[in-house]
């Protein structure tokens, strides 16, 4: 029983480090998104920035739904900032404090 337990235990640790992990790396792709947009760069030549663009697209979209734009500036990329922050903090919570209870 108890060898189950703590196997869950550190199932639930590695599997909040990994989501963790995964919401550090959708934070490098839409920094390099924000840049590449400022450079100019045209994604249809380059496969390196087709990946960063499949990958920050579904992202981006709902956000640039929203009235974010003023000018020539968008704000969508902020907000899907704030966005993944929270659902990084909020998932990684759940998961360790589920995995203290069990404890």
């Amino acid at each position: 029983m108890f060898i189950l337990k703590d196997f869950l235990v550190s199932l639930l640790q590695v599997f909040s480090e990994l989501l963790s992990l995964g919401f550090g790396f959708l934070y490098v792709v839409l920094v390099i998104r924000i840049i590449l947009s400022w450079l100019g760069v045209e994604y249809y030549y380059n496969s390196v920035v087709q990946l960063i663009y499949a990958i920050s697209e579904p992202i981006l979209r709902p956000f640039r739904r929203l009235p974010l734009q003023i000018g020539m500036f968008d704000f969508s990329p902020i907000l899907a900032f704030v966005a993944l922050r929270f659902l990084d903090s909020f998932l990684t919570m759940v998961l360790r404090d589920i995995s203290r209870m069990l404890m």
